[in-house]
């Protein structure tokens, strides 16, 4: 079954070349490990939230730019073996340092649970992260498939939704503390995708007019504690050259 490695990063604006450098260099060795695919998008528009965001995640600076990226592989035992030879692979150590600050980084191990559609001409992700109690998962799912066909309608290609499965508590920042999860609270990696901006943000004011008397306390979930934000694709293994 497919598994996702996701991950949310601040990295200086100054230096997204150089991070498109660093993916581009380090994407041949994940593919030795089993990666399938590795995708990488960068913030275009992310808002300030009232209870959590992208920015308190990762404790961006103001110099910042969010990352939101994740690595596709075929089972998680491929990825479990991955990461466990990459702590003493040579080739890791020789790659150059990574041009941010990966202590501040939030990453995880990720099961889908609802897909749609595909992204075979994605210009444009939307990302999402919150908590939602384990006993939810089915409601959650269910809600994921009512909420993809306001998405289709609006012209969204694509809608992937995943569950967390081996998320690590960090020294300094996790997807726990991101979404300030509670106890019995599964952290939730997903993004939407879309043929460029100017669909996704048409659609967007279209369902904030469709939704706005929806009772907010239906939800599976606590949605005062979910982020999101706009992406731009930066790279994606599939057309690297």
């Amino acid at each position: 079954m497919t598994y996702f490695t996701g991950a949310v990063a601040a990295v200086p604006t100054a230096n997204k070349a150089a991070y498109q450098q660093h993916v581009a260099a380090v994407w041949p060795l994940f593919q030795t490990y089993g990666a399938s695919r590795m995708v990488e998008s960068w913030g275009a528009d992310v808002p300030k939230g009232k209870v959590t965001d992208f920015q308190g995640a990762v404790q961006a600076k103001d110099d910042e730019s969010i990352v939101f990226s994740w690595i596709e592989w075929p089972d998680r035992a491929t990825a479990d073996a991955a990461f466990q030879k990459m702590q003493s692979d040579p080739a890791m150590a020789s790659m150059p340092a990574m041009p941010f600050d990966g202590s501040r980084m939030v990453f995880g191990g990720f099961a889908p649970i609802y897909e749609a559609g595909d992204d075979g001409a994605a210009g444009y992700y939307q990302g999402f992260l919150l908590a939602v109690p384990e006993g939810n998962k089915a409601t959650y799912v269910k809600m994921a498939g009512e909420g993809w066909e306001h998405f289709r309608k609006g012209g969204c290609s694509g809608m992937v939704e995943c569950w967390g499965e081996d998320v690590p508590h960090g020294k300094v920042t996790d997807f726990y503390r991101a979404t300030k999860a509670e106890d019995g609270e599964v952290p939730v990696f997903s993004w939407t995708i879309w043929p460029d901006r100017a669909t996704c943000d048409a659609a967007s004011r279209a369902m904030e007019a469709e939704m706005g008397d929806m009772d907010m306390s239906t939800m599976p979930f606590d949605g005062m504690r979910m982020m999101w934000g706009g992406f731009d694709p930066i790279f994606d293994s599939r057309t690297a050259a």
